[in-house]
């Protein structure tokens, strides 16, 4: 007798797939066209503080702000997004990206700018969630959806930072936030087309438990690579840099966002292939080699191996948490994630400002990259977290 119920199954998985794929794109087309706001800021701020209204200090936190109130108001973001689903709460956010570009044109001060940026951090605490639920939805494929998401998100960075860097040196800073400001009306757009279901929650909210070996890679990985890395770089490279403009920032700070067009769905393909984990662990272990070389001297090699290694390792601790909380837990196990890194990436920094001219950079950079590698392998034992 012929089994007619196997067929039927197959073609049933790919419907359902392609729709996971499809969100998936949409969710990060809607943070590629809101992000460059941001990113363009952090190319411009410094260089024109007087423009804006503020001292050089002031930009350095209102710089900060974002990643700050992200790390408190994270859990709220993923209780809201929890509850009313991707198109209502990823719409408001590009609604807020969109002021917030409107507002980087047109206002002055700090105390005016603190808002918009405090505003903007939640925006992307929204938009980061919503691309990585989306990408792991479905179980199948979430690697390779997590790489072709982060290559996606790069692309309005890349195309916004030289764009930006050439519009402040013929006109100013300014003008530049009002073509971001239409950009991010079309992430509102793009917005409406996600899904508006809500995402399950726990039954019983999580009760406060110590960091797992996933929170701590998250928070040494943020550390490492966007702190005291991105800080070394600048602190370290000043003098072996040519003289340049806002231009040749521009497009290096760009560099940076199409090493991740390129090369993070490269590691989402070697996750599918070899395993989200061993990958880690493997990239990690060589990131830790690089970090090192970086504190000896070999600042420019080193420094483009870590752009490397860094894009690579972007789509691999989603698809392992949600291998790992594939219940109702998954969206808050992700911001709690996000959340570790946030913390890592505010701290780098900070440390680094007061470390580098005191200590010498071989032991700032080996001692972070050493336990990068501990907490790496703490990752790959059963029944991490």
């Amino acid at each position: 007798m012929t089994d007619t119920t196997a067929p039927s199954a197959v073609p049933s998985a790919a419907p359902a797939t392609t729709t996971t794929d499809a969100h998936s794109r949409m969710a990060a087309a809607t943070l590629a066209l809101t992000l460059p706001g941001d990113t363009v800021l952090y190319l411009l701020l410094p260089m024109y503080a007087a423009h804006f209204g503020v001292s050089l200090a002031e930009a350095g936190v209102l710089l900060a702000a974002n990643r700050l109130v992200r790390i408190v108001g994270y859990g709220w973001v993923a209780r809201f997004y929890a509850r009313r689903g991707d198109r209502p709460t990823c719409t408001l956010a590009a609604i807020a990206a969109t002021l917030s570009a409107l507002g980087y044109a047109t206002l002055s001060g700090f105390w005016a700018l603190v808002p918009l940026r405090l505003l903007w951090g939640l925006a992307f605490a929204a938009l980061n969630l919503s691309t990585q639920a989306m990408a792991t939805a479905d179980p199948r494929g979430t690697a390779r959806r997590n790489g072709r998401s982060r290559a996606i998100i790069a692309i309005g960075p890349v195309v916004a930072l030289p764009l930006g860097a050439w519009c402040a040196d013929m006109w100013g800073p300014r003008v530049i936030f009002f073509v971001l400001t239409l950009a991010s009306l079309l992430g509102v757009a793009t917005a409406r087309k996600l899904p508006a279901h809500p995402h399950p929650v726990p039954a019983t909210p999580r009760r406060l438990r110590l960091p797992g070996s996933l929170d701590v890679w998250s928070f040494l990985e943020g550390f490492t690579l966007d702190g005291l890395f991105i800080i070394g770089l600048s602190y370290l490279g000043k003098d072996l840099m040519p003289a340049g403009s806002v231009v040749v920032a521009g497009a290096v700070l760009a560099l940076r966002y199409l090493g991740e067009i390129v090369l993070s769905p490269v590691g989402g393909r070697l996750a599918e292939r070899f395993g989200a984990e061993r990958v880690l662990v493997t990239l990690s272990l060589l990131t830790t080699v690089v970090l090192v070389g970086f504190g000896a001297g070999w600042i420019w090699s080193c420094a483009a191996a870590i752009v490397v290694l860094r894009a690579l390792q972007l789509p691999l601790l989603p698809p392992i948490v949600a291998l790992r909380t594939p219940g109702p837990g998954r969206v808050q196990a992700l911001a709690a994630r996000s959340v570790w890194r946030d913390i890592g990436a505010g701290t780098g920094p900070l440390l680094a400002g007061l470390v580098l001219p005191l200590v010498s950079p071989l032991w700032i950079y080996t001692v972070p990259a050493l336990l990068l590698a501990v907490a790496a392998l703490a990752c790959a034992r059963p029944n991490a977290n």
